[in-house]
C-alpha cells in the first residue's frame, strides 16, 4: 500500500497505519517466511500453500512498504527471477511476530503444544518478548499505560 495511502487511511494511530500495511493475514505469514529464510516466490508459496495473485499481490505491498527487497537472481539457463529479502526495516517486525507467537502459544496451542519456540542462537535458552525500559530492565504489563504522544493531534493514540 503506498505510504500516502496508508497514513491517511490510519490517521494518526501508529496500529492502524501499521495494520495498513501488514494487517492482512497472509501479509504477515510472508514475512513469516522471509524470516524463516524462505526468500524465493516458488518456496514461500509452497510454504504457504497461498495463490500465485495473492502472493504476488502481497510481496509488491511488502516491497513498497520497504519491508522486502527484491533481489535479481538468475538460475543457469533460466530467465532472471527475483527473491525477496528482509531489509531492516522488515527485521523490526520479528517481536511483532514473536509477539503474536507467544500469545498464540499461550491462548491456542492445545495439548500438543507450541509447533515452534524461540530460543537464543548461542545460548540455546528460551526468550520471550516483553517490554523493557531505557536501561532494560522489565516492565511488567500491569505497569504500561499508552498517552498521546508528539503526533496525537486531536486524536489520542
Amino acid at each position: 500500500m503506498p505510504r500516502s495511502t496508508t497514513l491517511e487511511a490510519g490517521g494518526a494511530c501508529s496500529i492502524a497505519r501499521t495494520l495498513g500495511i501488514v494487517g492482512e493475514r497472509w501479509s504477515l505469514l510472508v514475512v513469516r517466511e522471509a524470516m524463516k529464510g524462505r526468500t524465493r516466490f516458488g518456496e514461500i508459496q509452497d510454504a504457504l500453500q497461498i495463490s500465485t495473485d495473492v502472493l504476488a499481490t502481497r510481496l509488491e505491498g511488502l516491497v513498497e512498504a520497504g519491508i522486502l527487497e527484491r533481489r535479481p537472481y538468475r538460475e543457469p539457463g533460466s530467465r532472471t527471477r527475483f527473491s525477496y529479502h528482509m531489509t531492516a526495516t522488515g527485521l523490526e517486525l520479528v517481536p511483532v511476530l514473536g509477539a503474536l507467537m507467544q500469545w498464540g502459544d499461550a491462548h491456542l496451542a492445545g495439548e500438543p503444544g507450541p509447533p515452534a519456540l524461540m530460543r537464543h542462537r548461542a545460548t540455546r535458552a528460551p526468550v520471550r518478548v516483553a517490554f523493557v525500559d531505557e536501561e532494560g530492565q522489565l516492565v511488567e504489563l500491569s505497569e504500561i499505560e499508552v498517552i498521546p504522544g508528539p503526533g496525537a493531534g486531536r486524536r489520542a493514540a
